[in-house]
């Protein structure tokens, strides 16, 4: 940091006397300036890279890479229960639910999903006899989707591991940071939905 002196005159009407006495003599003074220390401020920032710079941290390859490396872990650990993470999220969400149970429509909407998707994958749970399908009460078009026994005991059994994995993947944050890391992606959970017009 470099710093530097100002010489500042003084106005004439401000111009100060003052006597110094040296023995016998006496000698008359004014002060015709004063000199200021300039000392330089910080410097404003350097303008911020560009969102999608190389160096910066992008919100699409996280979230990817976050949303990827726990299906992965999830679908190896529940392998064994013949069921997918998909279909684990739609048991959750039908438990969660009416319990008279949901329609396609609803599942598709609450689970941020397609149609097409939802439908081949309903049609997988229906033949391994983990979910059932009634006629809906006002819909004559639509049909009600509740679990099966055999789909709740695999639910449960899964739902087990699946806490288990969120302790482990959070316990990388202090504790006391967690529940508001968890808001916070909720939120831009739903700008995202927003900015999509879902």
């Amino acid at each position: 940091m470099i710093c530097a002196f100002v010489y500042v005159p003084e106005p004439a009407g401000r111009r100060n006397k003052f006597l110094v006495r040296d023995g016998n003599n006496t000698y008359t003074y004014y002060r015709l300036a004063t000199f200021k220390l300039i000392v330089p401020g910080p410097k404003p920032n350097a303008a911020a890279p560009p969102l999608d710079s190389p160096g910066r941290r992008r919100l699409p390859p996280l979230l990817r890479r976050a949303w990827y490396g726990l299906n992965q872990a999830f679908r190896r650990r529940i392998t064994h229960l013949g069921i997918t993470p998909d279909q684990f999220t739609v048991m959750r969400t039908l438990l969660e639910g009416d319990a008279r149970g949901l329609t396609q429509r609803d599942l598709t909407q609450l689970m941020s999903s397609d149609p097409n998707t939802m439908a081949s994958l309903l049609q997988r749970m229906h033949r391994a006899g983990l979910i059932e399908r009634r006629p809906h009460e006002r819909d004559r078009r639509a049909h009600r989707i509740q679990l099966r026994p055999g789909g709740k005991r695999r639910y449960e059994a899964a739902r087990t591991l699946a806490v288990a994995l969120q302790a482990e993947v959070l316990a990388v944050l202090p504790e006391a940071k967690r529940e508001e890391f968890l808001e916070d992606l909720a939120a831009v959970a739903e700008r995202c939905r927003a900015a999509a017009g879902t």
